[in-house]
């Protein structure tokens, strides 16, 4: 073997314009449990100093893209030569019929199809995929296969230690991004959930009576007919005694706007969505407290 490939002195890389830096500048780097699972990956691999420098590196922006296609991440990072090395990491796309397993169970639970459909990533997304004997995120290092054009014959190096730290920040930013690994677009995921919910409600409409029970109130054959009770219609009856009130924070906040999206009018600079929004939130802080402290309105 040449020495070349047995001894490397130690070089300083060279400085990045404008590189991708990550946002964490001491300590772990990754907030959300799905980027910290790919952080976890990597830290399994036992890299020791490779994985300090794959930080250090990750965050003085010596990463200078990263892209991130069904299957594939390609990234270039640039190191002491004078040309920035080319890094591959690449994890199998699920199958179709995986996915169409996967999208059906997220289908049938309401708290899964209400944080998509919104625009948010459910918090135990993965059991989704769990359910139908997959995995969403890598088991192990094996899962991803890592490939890098610098001279070190270790895998995986420093270079490839600063893109997954980066990658776990990108996920972050958006863990959609974990599903085009996987082969799926968030729009794909939207448009599939809206067709079986679509399908669902015309079945629905269809055979009513098989499909959504109707409640029919014990005191339905009781109620006055309202110019009978002209005197007393704003007094509070009985009936309210027994009626239990019991608020708590929604499964998804403000789906119905996110849904909507923006208002088709503003006042003044700001979006009516965007005030909706705000008194909303208040209101619901507000409710909330007033029943920690045991106030009635």
């Amino acid at each position: 073997m040449s020495p070349y490939w047995m001894y490397y002195e130690k070089t300083s890389p060279k400085e990045v314009k404008n590189g991708l830096k990550a946002k964490s500048k001491r300590g772990s780097i990754g907030e959300t449990w799905w980027s910290k699972r790919f952080v976890g990956v990597l830290e399994s691999f036992n890299l020791g100093a490779r994985l300090t420098r794959g930080r250090s590196y990750a965050r003085k922006g010596q990463v200078i893209s990263i892209d991130i296609k069904p299957g594939i991440v390609e990234a270039r990072v640039q190191g002491s030569f004078p040309e920035p090395y080319d890094v591959s990491i690449k994890l199998m796309p699920l199958s179709s019929e995986e996915w169409e397993s996967a999208i059906d169970v997220m289908a049938s639970k309401a708290v899964f199809s209400a944080r998509l459909l919104s625009g948010e990533m459910p918090q135990t997304i993965e059991e989704a995929f769990s359910d139908c004997g997959i995995s969403l995120f890598p088991r192990k290092g094996a899962d991803l296969k890592t490939n890098c054009s610098c001279p070190d014959w270790s895998n995986p190096c420093k270079h490839i230690a600063a893109v997954y730290y980066l990658l776990a920040e990108q996920f972050d930013r958006d863990p959609f991004l974990i599903f085009k690994l996987r082969g799926k677009s968030k729009e794909e995921i939207v448009e599939a959930l809206h067709c079986i919910r679509s399908s669902q409600a015309e079945e629905e409409s269809k055979n009513p009576s098989g499909s959504v029970p109707v409640f029919v109130s014990p005191i339905e054959d009781k109620v006055r007919p309202l110019e009978e009770c002209l005197d007393c219609f704003w007094q509070k009856g009985s009936e309210l005694d027994l009626l239990e009130i019991n608020p708590r924070s929604p499964s998804v906040e403000n789906a119905i706007l996110k849904i909507l999206g923006d208002a088709p009018f503003s006042i003044g600079r700001d979006n009516l969505a965007v005030l909706l929004k705000q008194a909303y939130e208040k209101a619901g802080k507000s409710a909330l407290q007033k029943l920690d402290n045991g106030i009635e309105d």
